[in-house]
């Protein structure tokens, strides 16, 4: 199953089993990988399997037979972002995950929170949040003319600021951007200043470091470029932040003892940021479905995805009327484009006729980024290993078919 990263052949050896492996490659051209990746066949027989066994002997009885392979769950995302099983919780999602680092960090009225232009949407409207709950100032880092955020300005206004939290977005949800956020993170740790980093749409597409990002927080999902089933996500704790004591807000029975009537003592890993009630089978079916990332390959991966997305994005800036939004030294596997002459959702619906799955980033989702470029909507494409040249091929024709009678 491991493909060769060097060589092209191998894919071409490969894919037909990976896409075996992927039923939904029979109904559908699937380019919205960077809103869930089609679940692979051993990701969608685990889930079924352990569902089918809590019908027989129970939910509790299930989850304690079926132990050995929910800690799988922590080793896998450990041997896939490069710490150890007990910096790993699961979370119900990347936002929840966020939420709850965020939670844990005891701002007080003018601290400070660096971030970038191209931060997430809901990162951003946290960072809002806490600004209006408890008189933080929020600091955006500015932004290199050919985009993605300026390094160096980014260290200096660390320098001038001394920030409470930096915080960035490998990839923003809408613009194929890769962040430069080892570099940030280099900054961080010469003066010590605590990091998060949202990897949401990298993880499963480009290998994940967290020791040479030096962060201190990190978030996931299984869902997107990892494949695996929704409602799921991950957040990695650094041993320092672990040492430090920093917790949830709301840490519950699962992450920490009641020890006496007046006092709790938080668990020792990350699992002080989980809760106690846990949907078993969907931590099965992400362990299951790192696994198969892993034993396809993340080194090939990152390399066959941004070239897919290159050559899509190529095509598609070529047709008339059509823009490719784009911008930065390096660009991942989301593709953005603006049309002429189409409303959104209509847009999106003729798509969806033809049997191409994409998705629509609007304004609200990129204040700054859609500023930038004057738009108020696009259309988002973000190809995966398991696709195909001629579904590349298929989309820019059907795209530019549409555009012509638009």
């Amino acid at each position: 199953m491991r493909i060769n990263s060097s060589a092209s052949a191998s894919w071409g050896e490969s894919l037909p089993a990976l896409r075996a492996d992927t039923p939904g490659c029979e109904t559908v051209i699937h380019f919205n990988n960077a809103g869930c990746g089609l679940l692979a066949t051993p990701v969608l027989t685990t889930m079924v399997e352990h569902l089918q066994l809590e019908a027989a002997i129970g939910g509790y009885e299930a989850s304690a037979a079926r132990a050995d392979e929910v800690r799988g769950f922590y080793t896998e995302i450990a041997a896939l972002i490069g710490c150890g099983p007990g910096n790993v919780a699961f979370s119900g999602s990347a936002t929840h995950a966020y939420a709850n680092a965020l939670s844990s960090i005891t701002f007080e009225r003018g601290d400070v929170i660096l971030t970038t232009r191209n931060d997430f949407i809901s990162n951003q409207i946290a960072f809002l949040s806490l600004r209006k709950r408890f008189g933080i100032e929020l600091v955006h880092a500015p932004d290199l003319p050919e985009g993605g955020v300026d390094v160096e300005a980014m260290a200096l206004l660390m320098k001038e600021h001394r920030p409470r939290l930096v915080a960035a977005t490998h990839i923003p949800t809408n613009s194929g951007l890769v962040q430069p956020i080892a570099e940030i993170g280099r900054h961080c740790r010469e003066l010590g200043l605590l990091y998060l980093v949202d990897a949401c749409q990298s993880v499963g597409q480009y290998p994940i470091d967290v020791e040479e990002i030096g962060c201190d927080f990190l978030t996931g999902t299984c869902r997107k470029f990892l494949r695996g089933p929704r409602g799921s996500g991950f957040l990695y704790v650094s041993d320092r932040v672990l040492a430090a004591g920093y917790e949830p807000l709301f840490i519950d029975m699962h992450g920490a003892k009641w020890t006496a009537p007046g006092t709790y003592t938080p668990s020792r890993t990350a699992s002080r940021f989980e809760e106690w009630e846990f949907p078993y089978a969907t931590v099965l079916g992400c362990a299951a479905a790192v696994r198969y990332a892993r034993e396809v390959g993340i080194d090939a991966i990152s390399e066959r995805t941004p070239q897919l997305a290159g050559r899509l994005r190529d095509g598609l800036d070529a047709i008339p009327g059509v823009r490719a939004l784009d911008r930065g030294e390096q660009l991942g596997a989301l593709v953005t484009i603006a049309v002429d002459d189409w409303q959104p959702e209509a847009f999106k619906t003729a798509l969806d006729a033809r049997g191409i799955n994409s998705a629509l980033s609007f304004r609200n989702f990129a204040q700054f980024d859609f500023g930038d470029k004057n738009v108020n909507w696009c259309l988002r494409l973000s190809p995966h290993y398991y696709n195909t040249d001629d579904e590349v091929e298929q989309v820019i024709a059907a795209i530019a078919e549409l555009r012509a009678v638009g």
